[in-house]
């Protein structure tokens, strides 16, 4: 009888087999070295964007509002992911991020005065869309007369830092529960050397028919930092702290309820809030509202943001 061995056939098999393994391997190696392939979708910048406004307390005997200087703001708008919104352009746009589109908004002067609100809409892939709206509003502030006349006198007075007293330039948190110059203070005449215009930089605070203005006139140049932690124009878009050309500057200010909620034990709840990007008091790389800790005829203490994050600077000023 013959017989025929199977072994053969089953070597071939297997190697038939490991032949197709290996191939479906290099397949699956192949197919997942391709190149992925993503897609933003439609990059499409919001549309129908719009500021309403509700001035409070508006009527037609109150046209700008009932003095309180609130408005009620809300945004909408289509295709929008956020809004970001600045209030006053005259002093610089810095946006800040409104989530809800809706707000409730202090203005304040020393009077009526005509806001400038900016809205940028941003939609999918960050493209924006920017509107504006005027809003014009009434504040009413019963500032204290005490301050008004130890600022200004009998209508005008000047001032400059007061060199002569210890911490009259100092640096701190910008925190209400730490109202102190805690990270650094300048000791008397600290910036003579370096930065003498600190000192002979004079600021006159003045009251007229048509509200208030201060003048800064600068012989050596302003004291401040450059580029965007200044908004003073001509300042070097680079450099260190220091003495730069400003060949001085005139704006409008208000006397204005602080903003910072400070106890009334340690601050007047008063600022000076300085309009336009003209002006400055005593270091130019701040921002605009200035508020009064103590004053009197002969002495001024401010607190004011830096225009690093987190700071608060303080600076003790001397009547002339």
């Amino acid at each position: 009888m013959l017989i025929i061995s199977d072994k053969p056939i089953k070597k071939i098999t297997m190697i038939q087999f490991t032949k197709y393994c290996l191939a479906c391997a290099l397949l699956l190696l192949v197919g997942s070295c391709k190149k992925k392939e993503y897609s933003m979708g439609n990059l499409t910048a919001p549309t129908n964007v719009t500021i309403n406004t509700k001035i409070v307390g508006q009527d037609a005997s109150h046209p700008e509002g009932d003095g309180s200087g609130n408005v009620e703001i809300s945004l909408s708008g289509d295709n929008v992911l956020n809004y970001h919104i600045d209030y006053d352009a005259s002093d610089g746009i810095k946006l800040n991020l409104l989530p809800t589109g809706k707000t409730t908004y202090q203005f304040v002067s020393d009077s009526v005065k005509t806001f400038r609100i900016t809205v940028v809409a941003y939609g999918p892939g960050a493209v924006p869309t920017t509107v504006t709206k005027d809003v014009r509003v009434r504040f009413i502030y019963d500032v204290d007369q005490n301050i008004v006349s130890d600022l200004v006198g009998n209508g005008s007075k000047t001032w400059r830092v007061d060199k002569d007293v210890a911490g009259h330039f100092g640096v701190g948190p910008w925190d209400a529960t730490s109202v102190t110059p805690a990270w650094w203070s300048a000791g008397v005449n600290e910036k003579v050397s370096c930065c003498n215009c600190f000192y002979s930089t004079t600021f006159t605070f003045a009251k007229n028919t048509n509200g208030y203005n201060l003048t800064v006139a600068a012989p050596n140049g302003a004291f401040t930092k450059t580029g965007s932690l200044t908004s003073l124009s001509g300042i070097p878009a680079t450099g260190d702290e220091g003495c730069y050309n400003y060949g001085g500057g005139t704006s409008a200010f208000s006397l204005i309820p602080a903003s910072t909620g400070i106890s009334s034990s340690i601050s007047t709840q008063t600022s000076i809030e300085l309009s336009g990007t003209a002006t400055f008091i005593g270091y130019g790389a701040t921002l605009k509202e200035y508020e009064i800790l103590s004053i009197s005829p002969t002495a001024m203490y401010l607190r004011v943001q830096g225009t690093e994050t987190g700071n608060a600077w303080y600076i003790k000023l001397k009547a002339m």
